[in-house]
């Protein structure tokens, strides 16, 4: 029994080191931390009229859910804060505490594209990924439909298409990725009338975030949303007021713990799901066991 329990021990181990990558090639997986000279979009809520322009041409660039222009210049979905979903990767939500006559008192939300993103240090076979350029992408071809990132996101971004039992996707905000890469802006920032939003490099926008608030203290709290919080994202904010009233989470500069992305990337890497571990591991307990059986033969015929 006890040279069995050591045989199969030895052969496990030998599998697992064959099928897990090394260390240094999961965390190698993501491109260098130049987050300063990635792109960004500063959002000045002082500015937004809640016009939800931006709404309307982010689902005319991604081909979301068609709705007539007249669904956007519905102002009574201003009575509830709204999250981005499976039809809408960006929805502009007007802040907690403010009167429906007010203007500058909305905020658009979607995807941050985190700096340092929970969703890509929780995905576990590696479909989301980020980059220099500042975006949080998804690869529909590596998802095995977890939904890991939807539980780690701390914006509670992520949707994911329940209805679609065949093809599921996650669905959140491209950051228009096309458009950047032919030296376009995202297709919100360019629909915005007012300049709500500005995009640029993100080192950029953080001078220019401050400057206004030093130009103009009376009207900006002292405070760059997404500069610092959770490592900084690619899309920042500027208020009036306290970001919590913005539906903004309040969060501290620490990244959020990547601890488990070492080891669930080597053992996710190249699509190996733990089955497969599993599986071989299953074929050398039955080699084993078949091993024993044919020496028990063996000794009964002796």
């Amino acid at each position: 029994m006890d040279k069995d329990r050591r045989k199969f021990l030895k052969l496990s181990t030998v599998a697992t080191a064959s099928l897990i990558p090394s260390v240094t090639s999961a965390s190698t997986e993501h491109c260098e931390d130049d987050f300063d000279n990635a792109f960004g979009v500063l959002v000045d809520t002082t500015v937004c009229v809640g016009c939800r322009n931006c709404e309307l041409a982010c689902n005319q660039q991604n081909e979301l859910p068609e709705q007539p222009e007249e669904h956007f210049s519905d102002k009574s979905v201003f009575n509830s804060m709204r999250k981005p979903s499976v039809e809408a990767y960006t929805v502009v939500n007007r802040s907690i505490d403010s009167q429906p006559s007010e203007l500058g008192s909305f905020s658009k939300i979607q995807c941050m594209h985190c700096n340092h993103p929970a969703c890509v240090s929780a995905c576990i076979v590696g479909a989301l990924t980020k980059c220099t350029h500042g975006v949080v992408s998804w690869d529909a071809w590596k998802c095995i439909g977890c939904r890991y990132c939807m539980i780690a996101c701390p914006f509670q971004i992520p949707a994911y298409e329940f209805k679609e039992p065949l093809k599921p996707r996650v669905m959140k905000c491209t950051f228009c990725y096309d458009r950047i890469h032919d030296n376009k802006k995202p297709a919100c920032v360019e629909s915005c009338p007012v300049e709500a939003l500005t995009f640029g490099k993100r080192r950029d926008l953080i001078k220019l975030a401050h400057s206004r608030i030093e130009t103009s203290p009376d009207k900006y709290y002292d405070h760059v949303y997404g500069e610092k919080e959770i490592g900084g994202t690619s899309w920042m904010y500027l208020a009036s007021k306290e970001f919590i009233n913005y539906d903004l989470p309040k969060l501290g500069e620490e990244q959020i713990p990547q601890m488990t992305e070492i080891i669930q990337h080597g053992i996710f890497k190249s699509f190996l799901p733990p089955l497969a571990l599993y599986g071989f591991l299953g074929l050398v307990m039955h080699s084993i066991r078949q091993n024993k059986k044919k020496e028990t033969e063996n000794d009964e015929q002796s």
